[in-house]
């Protein structure tokens, strides 16, 4: 690929000076120099394509030639491949350019007038708006000086790839001026490049067509970067291109890049909703790099009905990154072979049973993953995170089954010597070679760990603890028989309290009627409304641990002692300790059985154990007596306290930073001591200069 075509990117931006001028803001000028743009790149690949022709058939009958030019299915322009006449040419003579240019946008065939907006109505859909935008920066009076600002860009000499790389730097500018949607991001070259060499490494240049399909392809870069690339490593190898792009914009730009290669498809629409375009395909190779951090609320309704059975559960609807990820292993055919790039939060989201968990959880257990690859940070354009590679396998090699790679690639890189935007680092062939060579060679070595799948499973055992005492008692619960005779533990013991006090601030709060059938009239105008008004709030204030409660029965007093975390039982005779447990008050509003009328308000009290619910993550095996084993053994060596067993749920992460984690390597204490030592004769000189 020659480099020159890079020096056409300042020759862009100059255009935007004119738009400076104008007075139209930074942020809008991806909407003026987009349509613009894609022009260029419509009549430069005509001009290369019609040169092309000539030379094959040559042009003594213009008919025969055109109608061959037609049947090539690259779109067409009368001014262009009839007359010769390009945008330099109209803008030679700025007194006809007004008439010549709306002639020259009018000759386009259907397609191309569709798809660059020319003539559209206002009710019209638009992906791009040429004639919308040529009209305002008419009004602006820039429409000539900025038509023939583009037209001195040539970029017939130019192949599609060298243009795509092009397209792709125009359009990562266009992205950071005006603030699109989060989570868009454009893949680099070199990114792209990373993931062709490793999907080449895994297919054979044995003249097999080779499917290769984005479901968020944007305007191409990725999908078609990664079809040049991989002719370039497999030149016997056809290919065919196919992508999905819900941009409007972009999709425009990938569509009018798509005529001018052979075997490719790009349809509109949201690959999340409207699947009907490939219903019936699967693909040899699946690239894509989706939008992360990106809310799904738009569609809830429609994700949640979807029957094409492609969602195994459902991500936050904060972050619809694996959705698209699901979408993508529906449709990668049985022996397929799918890069993704994802944020950070797809390896350790969710907790188990969570969406994100039980996807990967079934990414693990059809055992798809054979890698993944921690890029660098500041490797994209709008973004300085982490990023990762997901490498799906459905074909993995015998030796590799149930295994998975990790690749920790965040040190392999080279900085710079001048950012674009956020990229400030990127992946030359030599740190590409060593993670394409760790991929294939899929053993241990300073960057790379193999594990079993197993590995990233783990047990969220949820447990119920009992709370204990000083003494580690906590209070015992009546049992009673079952007319089946089976012996069953109560919840709770029931008091039928004479008196609650409470020892506030303000002195004794005493509540002595607990059969309330009279109340403040003036205040309530219903036993009800002072149920829920007066007592429920009143009731909500009393606290056994912090307000001093004491409950008195007929006979007998409970009240909770902090100091040794334990319920007192006394009577007027004795105290005694019944161990750690709650102090719950109680109140029901009764009605009548016949009217079903508020009647009377009851307060009751209840003694029961302190429970409190607790999960512990452990270790997961895949054989079941192993893993009850690796629980028991667990608890019995963590959990002190009593405990039953609650639900246990299997969950899956991936923890790249405890996997390669190092230890900061700490100095022996002589050194600091030493250093101490000659800091102290360092301030005892300067003490002494200072003296003098």
């Amino acid at each position: 690929m020659s480099i020159n075509i890079l020096k056409y990117e300042s020759d862009i931006w100059k255009t935007a000076d004119l738009l400076i001028g104008a007075g139209i803001k930074q942020s809008d000028f991806p909407k003026y120099m987009m349509p613009f743009f894609a022009l260029l790149m419509v009549e430069s690949r005509l001009i290369r394509e019609a040169d092309r022709l000539e030379k094959e058939v040559g042009r003594e009958d213009i008919e025969d030639f055109i109608e061959m030019f037609s049947l090539e299915g690259l779109g067409y322009n009368d001014f262009v491949i009839r007359k010769k006449k390009t945008l330099k040419d109209i803008c030679k003579n700025d007194k006809t350019f007004d008439v010549d240019f709306h002639s020259y946008l009018k000759a386009f065939d259907g397609e191309t007038k569709y798809l660059l907006g020319v003539d559209k109505g206002t009710e019209e859909e638009k992906f791009l708006d040429i004639s919308g935008i040529a009209g305002q920066l008419k009004k602006k009076r820039i429409l000539f000086d900025t038509v023939k600002a583009w037209s001195e860009i040539d970029l017939t000499p130019f192949n599609n790839s060298e243009i795509t790389t092009l397209e792709e730097h125009i359009k990562r500018k266009w992205a950071d001026i005006s603030a699109e949607t989060a989570g868009e991001q454009y893949t680099p070259d070199d990114i792209i490049s990373l993931i062709s060499e490793i999907i080449a490494t895994k297919i054979e240049d044995n003249g097999k067509f080779l499917t290769l399909y984005d479901p968020t392809c944007g305007g191409g870069n990725l999908l078609f970067g990664t079809e040049d690339k991989i002719q370039e490593i497999h030149p016997n190898r056809p290919t065919a291109t196919y992508g999905q792009e819900w941009n409007g914009t972009l999709y425009a730009l990938a569509k009018i890049e798509s005529r001018f290669r052979k075997d490719t498809q790009i349809e509109y629409g949201n690959t999340l909703t409207d699947i009907g375009k490939f219903w019936d395909k699967t693909f040899n190779v699946i690239v894509a790099n989706p939008p992360y951090g990106v809310d799904w609320k738009g569609y809830e309704k429609d994700i949640k009905n979807d029957t094409t059975e492609r969602f195994v559960a459902l991500p936050s609807i904060s972050d619809g990154q694996f959705l698209f990820t699901q979408h993508i292993l529906h449709k990668l055919a049985d022996d397929g072979l799918s890069i993704v790039v994802h944020n950070g939060s797809t390896l350790f989201s969710g907790d188990a049973g969570s969406g994100e968990s039980n996807i990967r959880k079934h990414f693990f257990e059809q055992d798809w993953v054979e890698a993944i690859v921690q890029m660098p940070t500041d490797e994209f354009f709008n973004t300085g995170i982490y990023t990762y590679l997901w490498i799906f396998n459905k074909n993995k090699p015998a030796d590799r089954k149930d295994k998975v790679i990790l690749i920790n690639a965040s040190e392999l890189n080279i900085p710079l010597k001048k950012s674009k935007g956020k990229k400030r680092k990127e992946m030359d062939l030599s740190n590409r070679s060593k993670i394409v060579q760790a991929l294939t060679d899929f053993k241990d070595n300073d960057f790379a760990k193999v594990f079993d799948k197993w590995h990233f499973y783990y047990n969220r055992q949820s447990i119920m603890l009992t709370n204990v005492d000083e003494n580690g008692i906590a209070i015992e619960m009546p049992t009673k028989t079952s007319k089946d005779g089976e012996e069953k533990e109560e919840k709770s013991i029931k008091l039928t309290p004479i008196k609650i006090t409470q020892v506030a601030e303000d002195g004794n709060v005493e509540i002595t009627d607990f059969d309330i059938t009279t109340f403040d009239k003036t205040k309530y105008s219903s036993l009800e409304q002072y149920f829920e008004e007066g007592i429920k709030p009143l009731l909500a204030e009393l606290d056994y641990k912090e307000k001093n409660l004491t409950v008195f029965t007929k006979e007998t007093s409970y009240y909770y002692d902090a100091d040794k975390d334990t319920i007192i039982e006394q009577t007027k005779k004795e105290k005694a300790e019944l161990g750690c447990g709650k102090i719950v008050i109680k109140a029901s509003l009764k009605k009548d059985s016949k009217t079903k009328q508020p009647k009377s308000i009851s307060i009751t009290a209840e003694l029961s154990q302190d429970l409190q619910k607790d999960y512990e993550i452990i270790p997961y095996s895949p054989d079941e007596a192993t893993n009850q084993k690796n629980i028991a053994d667990f608890m019995a060596k963590y959990v002190i306290k009593p405990f039953s067993y609650l639900e246990n749920v299997i969950g899956v992460e991936v923890n790249f930073n405890k996997v390669f984690y190092t230890p900061v390597k700490l100095r022996e204490v002589i050194t600091i001591t030493n250093d101490l030592d000659a800091l102290e004769a360092v301030l005892s000189n300067l003490e002494n200069d200072l003296a003098l």
